[in-house]
């Protein structure tokens, strides 16, 4: 059984044949199709199948076989029909023998023929030879021709392999300052955040102590010095928080177009990566490297996308979006420290100017609260003194009742005189004089208690009233002292910031 191997450019199926007898319409397939393994774009896709060819009879066709009827089966091809002097003898005998016995062509024509066929065969060796020549000749310019051409290809190669190789080199090195920038975008955005979550600590500080001023009493709730710089306080560590937020959005925003650069310079690289190790494999193709094939119109096939000025243009142009990103970065890294520095220093100028004045205000409270000390130790005494004076004073008029008793029992007995002994003498007169002494003393001592107990009342009033301050100063003292110099001593404000 013979097989034969056909190829197509397109697969289609086989022409029918009109079947003669029992022959079939389509030859049988022994085999599968084929593919090319690679779509070209420039020609179509390329196969082929095995079939089964039924040969052909191997009965020798001869005049006797003219009529259909002797036709081999299976053939479906008319017989072909060959002339014969003695068939055609058969049916026309007078054409026959004047076609056998009759002379053409004389002497002289048979000798010219030869002369003519060796003049032609002259001139077509001549001819032949000058072709040959030409050939030969085209040959030699071919081959310098495709020599010269694959020369200047490889050399066009190299110099476009010296570009690609400049330009991945300069796209490398701008990205592994791009890559630095980014990491320090990075610190940075972390040190603001760091920055943003370390001014809670003494914002809440400023109002943990605002709130405990809160608490004072009295006339202690004054609106003070320290208060002062406590609003003061926060309006900065606010102001400052609201600087670090809108920067650190600033910094995250650049941060992200930093990244979109550094991919768009990372597949350039690729790019140029990759067309390097296309060009470095086609320059090195020579007429003895392996793996060469024809590829049918691939000269018409145009995959490019621009010139060699657009495409230098384009690296340029991404190089120079990389630089201006990267000169953003850095400007916005030092507006960025600067920003904290300055920050820093005057929250750090704040802190230091409240804890001053909280200094201030406590030694002021405490110089008052030893005053009011001091004055409160001499009311005291004064208050001692009196009540002693009141106890004197009481005791004096204890003193007079008993002359008092005396002198009226003096003058009830002297009313008992009969007659004319009842005379206003000296005596008389003197203890009624006594008794009156005796009553004005005791009214003066009675007057003067009352002033003593209402001096008295007053000296205690101002030693609650002293008292009470003391309480309060004293309050406000372990306020500002305690609560708020303690939570304020040991809180690092400038290590918050500049962690």
């Amino acid at each position: 059984m013979a097989k034969e191997v056909s190829m197509c450019t397109q697969l289609q199926q086989w022409s029918p044949v009109k079947p003669t007898g029992s022959t079939p319409s389509v030859p049988p397939q022994v085999g599968y199709c084929f593919h090319t393994p690679k779509k070209h774009p420039w020609r179509p896709i390329m196969g082929y199948e095995e079939i089964e060819v039924t040969p052909m009879p191997s009965q020798p066709i001869t005049n006797t076989m003219v009529d259909p009827c002797y036709t081999s089966e299976g053939m479906a091809a008319e017989p072909l029909r060959f002339p014969n002097l003695v068939t055609g003898f058969d049916r026309s005998p007078e054409h026959a023998a004047r076609a056998a016995l009759y002379t053409r062509y004389t002497q002289h024509e048979w000798n010219q023929n030869s002369i003519r066929n060796y003049n032609e065969s002259d001139a077509k060796r001549n001819f032949s030879e000058r072709v040959r020549n030409d050939i030969m000749r085209m040959l030699r310019e071919t081959d310098e021709i495709g020599a010269q051409g694959q020369r200047d290809s490889g050399r066009k190669i190299g110099e476009r392999i010296t570009d690609t190789t400049f330009w991945r080199n300069e796209v490398a090195i701008e990205m592994e300052r791009l890559v630095a920038t980014c990491e320090r975008l990075t610190d940075t955005r972390r040190q603001l955040e760091r920055a943003v979550a370390g001014i809670e600590g003494p914002l809440h500080i400023v109002q943990e102590c605002l709130y405990h001023r809160e608490k004072r009493q009295g006339l202690e709730q004054v609106h003070d010095t320290v208060e002062q710089s406590l609003l003061k306080e926060v309006a900065i560590l606010r102001e400052c928080q609201d600087k670090f937020r809108n920067m650190l959005e600033k910094v995250r925003q650049q941060a992200k177009n930093c990244r979109a650069t550094q991919h768009e310079l990372e597949s350039d690289m690729r790019n140029k990566e990759y067309a390097l190790g296309i060009d470095n494999m086609c320059h090195q193709l020579n007429n003895f490297s392996k793996g060469l094939q024809f590829y049918a119109g691939i000269e018409r096939y145009d995959p490019t996308v621009c010139d060699a000025q657009r495409w230098a243009a384009a690296s340029a142009a991404t190089l120079q979006r990389s630089q201006s990103e990267r000169a953003k970065a850095v400007q916005m890294l030092s507006d960025t420290d600067n920003l904290i520095n300055v920050s820093a220093t005057e929250i750090w100028d704040q802190w230091s100017n409240t804890n001053s004045a909280f200094t201030r205000r406590i030694a002021e409270t405490i110089e008052i609260k030893n005053k009011l000390q001091l004055h409160l130790h001499k009311v005291q005494n004064e208050i001692f003194d009196i009540e002693k004076t009141l106890e004197l004073l009481n005791k004096a008029i204890e003193d007079k009742l008993q002359p008092m008793k005396v002198a009226h029992s003096r003058l009830q007995a002297r009313t008992n005189r009969p007659h004319l002994e009842k005379c206003r003498d000296y005596a008389q007169t003197r203890l009624v004089k006594e008794v009156c002494d005796l009553q004005e003393t005791m009214e003066q001592l009675r007057s003067k208690i009352a002033t003593a107990e209402g001096t008295h009342q007053t000296l205690l009033g101002v030693r609650a009233s002293l008292e009470a301050d003391l309480r309060n100063k004293a309050a406000t003292l372990f306020i500002d002292r305690d609560q708020c110099m303690g939570l304020r001593r040991g809180y690092p404000v400038t290590a918050a910031i500049k962690a």
